[in-house]
């Protein structure tokens, strides 16, 4: 997940990239409640005045930490799931051989937008309506994946393979590492091979 472009006219970082690096890097590892806004100035050399200037409120920085995790994540789905795509027959199943390339990273700490669900529980509107999009954009993802593989009713599916998703990543967070993308490997296997949606197993009246 590369860093943003742009940089100050000097060649180097401007203090906007600088404070956003070292916040993405802080809240990410040990969390937003954890990361005071003076260690982030510290971490990344910046004047007090010069860091609100750029982020009025720890919120204003938690929001473009967020936006900037949607952006790089995003890319690197979609960069990930279509070179495992290659290998594989179903496009669900490329999914989670990203997932256990992602988990399997010493950095790995669960997705940012479940922790700062959890950690805010709700209470900050506009965190909470960013990490609603990120989950609403990979839904779509994911139904879109389901409608390569020819499965009915890919809206559905998205929302099925984002539970399969989402349950595997609070597991590898928790213990279970690359073990958890390989049961969602499965589970995802077996929604693709769920070609027939419910109601036409049912014989006609």
């Amino acid at each position: 997940m590369g860093r943003p472009p742009g940089t100050s006219d000097g060649g180097g970082e401007s203090a906007r990239e600088r404070i956003l690096e070292t916040a993405m890097r802080l809240f990410y590892s040990e969390g937003l409640r954890a990361t005071g806004i003076d260690r982030i100035i510290a971490e990344s050399k910046v004047a007090k005045m010069s860091f609100y200037r750029h982020f009025p409120s720890k919120s204003d920085l938690v929001c473009a930490f967020l936006e900037e995790r949607h952006r790089r994540w995003m890319a690197w789905f979609d960069e990930s799931v279509a070179r495992h795509g290659q290998g594989n027959r179903l496009k669900l199943a490329a999914v989670a051989d990203a997932l256990a390339e992602w988990f399997a990273e010493p950095g790995f700490r669960g997705c940012a937008f479940i922790n700062t669900s959890a950690e805010l529980a709700g209470h900050r509107p506009r965190e909470h309506a960013i990490v609603l999009s990120h989950k609403k954009e990979l839904q779509e993802r994911l139904a879109a994946l389901a409608r390569a593989d020819g499965l009915d009713g890919p809206e559905k599916a998205g929302q099925l393979a984002l539970l399969i998703v989402d349950g595997a990543i609070v597991r590898a967070q928790m213990s279970d590492g690359v073990r958890s993308a390989q049961d969602a490997r499965h589970l995802l296997e077996a929604l693709a091979a769920s070609r027939c949606a419910a109601p036409c197993g049912r014989s006609k009246p």
